[in-house]
C-alpha cells in the first residue's frame, strides 16, 4: 500500500518527465483516494478499461495514453465527461505518462518491444524533438518472413508490411506507437528494417527509395510493454497488488 502523492513523485522521478516536451500532462491526472492497494494498467484511458477497473476494486490506474490532449476539445461534455465521471464516482486515481513511457531505457515501450524481438541495442536517438525515442539495434541475421513471423507471434497480430529493403536483416531500428515519421532518420542510422504501429501514406514510398523494409505492427499492440513492466515494477516496490487490463483495438 501506498500513499497517492508518494507513487506520483516516485514515477515522476524515475520517468524523468521534466525532460519531454509532450502533447498531454505526465503524471496524476485525475486525483482519487489518497491510498492505493489495487493498481491496474492498460494502454488507453477508455471507458471499457475504466469500467473493469472499478469492477476489480482499483484504487488507480496507469496508462501510456491519458486526457487532457494539446488541442483538443476542453469541454466536459460527451465521453469525455463519462470518463471523469465514472473516475470520480468511484474515486479512482489516472495516471497516464506518454513519452516517458516510451523512452525509458529499461521499463520504457521501446525497451520492452526490443526485448520481445531479442534485438541487441546499439543506441538510442533523439527524434522530433523527444530523447531516446529511436532505438537502433541488432540481431543475427534473419530473413525478413521470419522477422514478420516473429513480430505476429509476439504481438498477436499480423503487421502491414511493405517489402523495401535486402533478403536478409540484421541492423533493426523501431519506434513503437506512432512512429512511423522516423522512417527516414532509421535509413540514414543505417537500418534494414524499421518497426513502428502505424502506416502512413508517404512511408511505403520512403521505404522502397531509401531501401529498408517496413513493418506496422499496430499502434496499441506495440505499446502494451512499457505500463505492464511499470506497473510490476511498482507492485514490488510499494507492495501493491497489479493486473494489466487489456482492451482490444486493431489499430
Amino acid at each position: 500500500m501506498a500513499h497517492r502523492n508518494r507513487v506520483e513523485e516516485y514515477l515522476n522521478h524515475l520517468l524523468e518527465v521534466e525532460r519531454f516536451p509532450d502533447y498531454a500532462p505526465n503524471g496524476l491526472q485525475v486525483e482519487g483516494r489518497e491510498e492505493i492497494r489495487r493498481l491496474a494498467t492498460g494502454v488507453t484511458a477508455s471507458l471499457r478499461l475504466l469500467e473493469a477497473a472499478a469492477a476489480s476494486g482499483a484504487d488507480a490506474v496507469l496508462v501510456h495514453h491519458g486526457y487532457f490532449w494539446k488541442g483538443e476539445d476542453p469541454r466536459v461534455a460527451g465521453m469525455k465527461a463519462a470518463r471523469l465521471r465514472l473516475l470520480l464516482q468511484s474515486d479512482i486515481n489516472l495516471f497516464a505518462y506518454h513519452l516517458p513511457l516510451d523512452a525509458h531505457p529499461e521499463l520504457g515501450n521501446n525497451a520492452g518491444f526490443g526485448r520481445m524481438l531479442d534485438l541487441t541495442v546499439e543506441r538510442t536517438m533523439d527524434a522530433g524533438g523527444v530523447p531516446g525515442l529511436l532505438w537502433l539495434g541488432r540481431c543475427p541475421p534473419r530473413s525478413v518472413n521470419d522477422l514478420a513471423g516473429q513480430l505476429a507471434s509476439a504481438l498477436g497480430r499480423t503487421p502491414t508490411y511493405v517489402d523495401g529493403g535486402p533478403p536478409a536483416v540484421e541492423r533493426v531500428a523501431w519506434c513503437t506507437g506512432g512512429g512511423q515519421r522516423f522512417i527516414e532518420q532509421a535509413a540514414d542510422a543505417g537500418a534494414q528494417a524499421f518497426i513502428s504501429g502505424e502506416i502512413s501514406e508517404p512511408t511505403a514510398h520512403v521505404a522502397r527509395e531509401r531501401g529498408l523494409h517496413y513493418f506496422a505492427a499496430g499502434h496499441h499492440a506495440t505499446e502494451r510493454a512499457g505500463v505492464k513492466a511499470l506497473g510490476a515494477h511498482l507492485a514490488e516496490r510499494f507492495d501493491l497488488e497489479h493486473f494489466y487490463i487489456e482492451v482490444d483495438n486493431p489499430a
